[in-house]
């Protein structure tokens, strides 16, 4: 007697696969290396996978929640009760079904090596991902989110989805060629991170997934009472062990909290004591025979395909829906809801003018753009505040200071006495001509002759606020709360 099982859903790989290319069909995103910023960004996707992917049409649920300590109050309600929906729901059944990420940790895994095998280390392990969930998730952002300072602190020090998926996705593209002049410690850090635990995944089975991820420890908070996953008739069980065996998680037992329902253990199991819970979805409770009548695979072929034409269609209806949206973007200009025009600025330091250049209107971040000079007063007087922003929002904000066409021989030194170490990023403006003392970019954005001037950006370059006049750290700050979060 066999059990059949995959009776609505196909085999699991093609499902993983299935849900890598719907969580990520905004194939145009890899072309105009832009992030898609549709409507659909506003939902949280099962399992781990970066908001910052070009291709990405959903939210990172466990992004969203750090994000959240810093936002209101229904904000957080919300991504509370989408994260916990998807607990009930499905529990860890997500890692292993739906989870992009760990598609490529098993995928990576099936390169000939020795493999690390599970035991008594590995299960010890695997509770390093709750302490991961404490720290970097709730202890850390929530720390912040009291000085009204949003830290995703897993998705900055650790995520190696996000390294991979967002960071070097963009990267890759040479649109976004001016990203790599902003790159620093702290990207090595990660990009250095992400490749050990990558190479680890060829060694051990699922390593981020076991031992790392929050999102999983989450999960599998819920593991025992979700709808759907995996479950063990204790009366039919006679201990024989191959279920456990057969495992590569670190369980102690069928459907515990590091059980990601592959469903492997029903395929071993002599008494056929294991089953998926949610029967009727996935399989019929009668269906219980090695050799079922014509009628009953008559059903279930065409049971599969329609099940597979529907999924086939919900895939290519969202990747028209999202190549179309991308395509809707804003004319360039420079008024409220434009898109800022992107020009390379040159770079300056304490030392002078830098081969370095950067793009205000791809830093992929809410950038501030302060036009400035050092003959202005009302400038200087100013910068000390831009500063203070550039340091307690340096995750989420770039703050660039341009330096008008005039007299800027005088910038590096006034840098070096003043801000040497900043996080403020100097630039110098063009010239409008070979002999004009308005920058171009200054006039390109709308200034008419007036220092300072301040325009405010959102992450993909549009702008949403404009300032003639001279700003304290209170008028920055909430310019930058009164931008919608992504």
């Amino acid at each position: 007697m066999k059990k059949i099982r995959n009776f609505i859903p196909s085999k699991r790989r093609l499902m993983q696969l299935y849900f890598a290319l719907l969580f990520n069909a905004n194939l145009k995103g890899f072309v105009s290396g832009r992030i898609y910023q549709g409507q659909s960004k506003q939902f949280c996707v099962p399992g781990i996978n970066c908001y910052s992917c070009p291709g990405a049409t959903g939210a990172c649920p466990l992004g969203s929640l750090q994000g959240a300590f810093s936002a209101d109050r229904s904000t957080l309600f919300y991504v509370c009760g989408i994260l916990m929906l998807q607990t009930v729901l499905l529990g860890r059944m997500i890692c292993g079904w739906l989870c992009p990420f760990g598609l490529i940790q098993e995928l990576l895994y099936r390169i000939p090596t020795p493999k690390l095998k599970k035991g008594p280390v590995t299960r010890i392990l695997s509770w390093m991902k709750y302490v991961l969930l404490a720290v970097f998730v709730f202890v850390i952002p929530v720390t912040y989110a009291f000085r009204d300072i949003p830290l995703p602190a897993f998705c900055k020090f650790i995520c190696p989805a996000g390294t991979l998926e967002g960071g070097l996705a963009l990267l890759a593209n040479q649109v976004n060629e001016s990203y790599f002049a902003m790159l620093g410690p702290l990207f090595t850090w990660k990009f250095l991170l992400m490749v050990s635990i990558l190479t680890g995944c060829i060694f051990a089975f699922r390593l981020f997934c076991r031992f790392l991820c929050p999102l999983g420890a989450i999960y599998a908070l819920g593991n025992k009472l979700s709808f759907f996953g995996i479950q063990l008739d204790e009366h039919k069980c006679i201990d024989c062990g191959k279920c456990l065996r057969t495992c590569e998680m670190d369980i102690r037992h069928v459907g515990d909290r590091e059980c990601i329902s592959c469903g492997e253990c029903i395929d071993v199991c002599p008494t056929q004591a294991i089953r998926f819970k949610g029967g009727r979805i996935f399989l019929k409770e009668n269906e219980i025979s090695e050799s079922p009548s014509p009628a009953l695979r008559k059903k279930r072929t065409a049971l599969q395909a329609i099940t597979a034409g529907i999924m086939a269609a919900v895939l290519a209806a969202t990747v028209v829906s999202c190549w179309n949206t991308a395509d809707a973007a804003p004319d360039v200009g420079n008024a409220i809801g434009d898109r800022c025009p992107g020009y390379a600025l040159e770079r300056i330091d304490e030392n002078g003018i830098l081969s370095e250049t950067i793009d205000p209107a791809a830093t992929g971040t809410i950038t501030i753009v302060n036009f400035w000079g050092t003959w202005c007063t009302p400038c200087i007087q100013e910068l000390p505040y831009f500063d203070r922003i550039a340091s307690d929002y340096a995750d989420t904000v770039t703050v660039i200071a341009v330096h008008t066409h005039s007299v800027v021989d005088t910038a590096p030194d006034f840098i070096a006495d003043h801000y040497s170490g900043s996080s403020i990023v100097f630039a110098k403006d063009y010239p409008v001509d070979e002999v004009g003392l308005v920058g171009g970019y200054y006039s390109a954005l709308g200034g008419r002759g007036t220092f300072p001037y301040t325009v405010i950006l959102d992450e993909n370059g549009v702008i949403q606020d404009i300032f003639v006049a001279a700003l304290d750290y209170e008028d920055l700050r909430s310019a930058i709360k009164a931008i919608p979060a992504k």
